[in-house]
């Protein structure tokens, strides 16, 4: 798997480790790749959080980012890289074992403290927004940029999005737009707003608490917190017309609600809501739409078990190989002109996109197989 791993990092110092009385403090440590989350990263997360929920000793854990971001998404260079090298079952490993952390993290039975100070993108909303507390600052920037890579949001994103206002989690799935730390916050992303200048006296609190009671960790939290003002312009001050495009069956029928909407007014943030959504890939726009949809009704276990399916259909590229060529153009040659096929929604059919939904036919292949996780109180699940 040495791909996955290439950092310049010593393996065992991508996730740094501090023990402060009942709490543990892990820093996710790739600065120069954004803390991109790399296979090793994900492997030793696991590893650590599979440990403390049964250590007595550990009854808090805070997560956060070393630089300017808090994790920038998966490894997907690596991902494309693997494909090409006709190694999609490298990049189905690392899924498995990814969305396996996502589940561990989406049922944790101790409270998990995010601290978003930067850059949550992909990967990185994987091992935080399943978590308890998500803290976003003034510095937070989110987005699921999948779908101008020829993806689709995973790590559990059709589990959480949906669960968001409305239809504001379609909007920001298929689109890839940015939200700061104040529209986090109000749509429900993040649970508190804290100013970057007081996260060390908030880090400093949280380990001073001996409770894994949530009330307690989120009325700590609370004397840090400030409720930020949404700037004018932000897209949560377009919840009717969000909830108007896209509640429509279609990805065709939410441009074309759009396109109605552009024609009554003169709104830049609609011109640019159709430009996302007309650069994006349409395998992606379909089935992303389709995920989301079937996460509304669905746990994290079952979100992530689907996504799994889908993902290894895009590793192998049979239907489309759309992600090689978002890769390609976005991050390799950056061109950022990749060419599509598909290349319009009309030719991409229901059967294509049933494809992503189906078991992948290969006798070595298997369904996502998630740890039993028996007995967890009701907080362990219902933490969105």
């Amino acid at each position: 798997m040495a791909s996955w791993n290439s950092t310049g990092i010593d393996e065992d110092q991508q996730v740094l480790v501090e023990e402060k009385r009942f709490a543990r403090i892990l820093t996710l440590n790739r600065p120069k790749q954004l803390n991109a989350i790399s296979f090793t990263m994900v492997s030793r997360l696991l590893e650590l959080f599979s440990s403390y929920e049964t250590d007595p000793s550990v009854k808090l854990v805070v997560v956060k980012g070393k630089g300017r971001a808090f994790c920038a998404g998966g490894d997907v260079s690596a991902a494309a890289h693997a494909i090409k090298e006709s190694e999609w079952r490298k990049g189905a490993h690392f899924f498995q074992k990814q969305y396996t952390l996502n589940y561990l993290l989406a049922t944790f039975s101790k409270p998990q403290v995010s601290l978003l100070n930067g850059i949550v993108m992909g990967g990185g909303a994987g091992v935080s927004i399943h978590g308890r507390f998500r803290v976003a600052t003034e510095k937070s920037i989110f987005a699921m940029p999948e779908t101008s890579l020829g993806h689709f949001p995973d790590v559990g994103a059709s589990y959480y999005l949906p669960r968001l206002r409305g239809f504001f989690g379609e909007y920001v799935g298929l689109t890839g737009a940015r939200l700061d730390g104040a529209e986090m916050l109000a749509c429900g992303l993040a649970t508190h707003f804290v100013p970057s200048e007081r996260l060390t006296q908030l880090e400093e609190a949280l380990c001073r608490a001996d409770t894994s009671q949530p009330s307690i960790i989120s009325a700590i939290i609370d004397k840090f917190s400030q409720t930020p003002i949404l700037h004018e312009q932000s897209a949560y001050n377009r919840l009717d017309v969000i909830d108007k495009c896209f509640s429509r069956r279609t990805v065709e029928d939410i441009l074309a609600a759009l396109e109605e909407e552009a024609l009554k007014k003169k709104d830049n943030w609609i011109n640019s809501t159709i430009r996302d959504l007309k650069k994006a890939s349409p395998t992606s726009l379909k089935i992303s739409l389709r995920s989301i949809r079937e996460g509304r009704l669905q746990d994290a276990g079952q979100c992530l078990i689907r996504e799994y399916r889908m993902a290894c259909h895009v590793m192998r590229g049979e239907v489309s190989e759309d992600f090689i060529e978002g890769c390609r153009a976005l991050l390799l040659d950056k061109d950022r002109n990749p060419k599509w096929e598909p290349s319009k929604l009309g030719l991409v059919t229901d059967a294509m996109v049933e494809r992503y939904f189906s078991r992948i036919e290969d006798e070595e292949w298997e369904d996502l197989k998630l740890p039993a996780r028996p007995n967890l109180p009701a907080s362990a699940t219902s933490k969105l």
